[in-house]
């Protein structure tokens, strides 16, 4: 995209160097348009009717053809020329409004992801708790469950004595 502005921006400096290039012709030939109509005046005055008269008249009227052919064409190229700048100006904003967009939604992925981030810490934390309560759980019933058996093994020796005792007696 940058590289198609700046080639739109050439061709638009391209066509304005043309443009006032046009501008000081037409300037030149208006200057000079008058200075054959001064001549045309004071030649028409010294020498009416002279052969060279109808020469300068035919100069004057192909002068006056060529200044409206260059008044014409600047006319066109000043029309080409807002164009480009028309269609610069449009893809410069969609350029920005696309910028502006991609800026938005990345802020907002990177608040998401950030909001993710949290969320997972947050479940880390709680699962090490967890952790720490189950191991905490595994050896209290660890410690119970050595008791249970220390409990079931005395109960089996004094069951023992007893039926033994029960047997003397």
């Amino acid at each position: 995209m940058e590289a198609s502005f700046s080639e739109m921006r050439k061709e638009l400096q391209s066509r304005d160097a043309l443009w006032r290039r046009i501008q000081l012709e037409c300037q030149q030939l208006h200057t000079e348009l008058l200075k054959i109509r001064e001549y045309k005046d004071m030649q028409e005055i010294q020498i009416k009717h002279q052969p060279s008269s109808i020469q300068l008249t035919d100069q004057l009227d192909n002068k006056n053809a060529d200044l409206l052919l260059l008044t014409q064409s600047q006319e066109s190229q000043r029309e080409v020329l807002n164009k480009i700048r028309n269609h610069l100006y449009r893809e410069e904003q969609s350029h920005r409004s696309e910028q502006k967009r991609t800026r938005t939604e990345i802020s907002d992925l990177t608040e998401e992801l950030h909001q993710k981030e949290i969320t997972i810490a947050t479940i880390m934390e709680k699962a090490s708790l967890l952790e720490r309560q189950l191991k905490m759980e595994l050896q209290i019933k660890d410690k119970l469950l050595a008791k249970q058996q220390l409990m079931d093994f005395r109960y089996k020796v004094i069951k023992s004595e007893n039926t033994h005792l029960k047997e003397m007696m």
